[in-house]
């Protein structure tokens, strides 16, 4: 196994860590923002075994595997345990506003992810490579903004920093769950040829 496949495993093997340090919080809110840290860290690895990958020439179908999953599957838990302990949501100014739009936006973010999965399947089973999307990059990044504000903000309960902290991170969810609809169209659309019949036109 070589160096990114290593790290992009680190990275998974990190998820289980950010949610134990997360549900400590319930003893101090200082472990969202340990929580923070890690998610940041597992997050940042995400750029570095790229790189390495494609300086060394080092692309596997083990990392094109393990990659996207490692990607998806932190920022799905983070989303998922963040819902769980609502308290970024919880603002006077938004009312229950604020835990329907981040379960209304948890929920697109997940079909989306599924939806992308399945046809990548559908594309791997008749050999097809689909070319990645830079606005899937965009996505990725802006999630990973949204999650780590967002955990912030629940560091600092009933302060004007929390306030403001969790009106920032609200708006970089809505605005990543834009995008992630956006890309995940966008996607579809540019490799319907997967969805065709084999042999036959439409």
């Amino acid at each position: 196994m070589n160096l990114p496949n290593k790290i992009t495993l680190t990275r998974i093997f990190m998820i289980p860590v950010f949610v134990a340090v997360f549900y400590c919080g319930f003893s101090t809110p200082w472990c969202f923002l340990a929580s923070a840290g890690v998610f940041l860290l597992a997050a940042l690895t995400d750029a570095l075994d790229g790189h390495i990958a494609r300086s060394r020439n080092l692309v596997t179908n083990l990392g094109k595997f393990l990659d996207p999953i490692a990607d998806k599957v932190l920022v799905s838990t983070a989303l998922i345990v963040i819902l769980t302990v609502p308290t970024a949501f919880q603002i006077y100014v938004y009312g229950v506003f604020g835990i329907i739009a981040a379960g209304v936006c948890t929920a697109l973010i997940l079909a989306r992810e599924i939806i992308v999965s399945g046809f990548r399947i559908i594309a791997a089973g008749r050999n097809l490579v689909l070319a990645a999307d830079k606005l899937g990059k965009v996505k990725t990044t802006t999630q990973d903004i949204a999650v780590v504000v967002l955990l912030v903000a629940m560091s600092f309960p009933g302060t004007d920093a929390g306030v403001i902290l969790a009106h920032i991170g609200l708006g970089f969810l809505i605005l990543c769950t834009l995008l992630t609809v956006v890309s995940g169209v966008n996607y579809l659309v540019k490799n319907k040829q997967v969805l065709k019949d084999e042999g036959r036109e439409e």
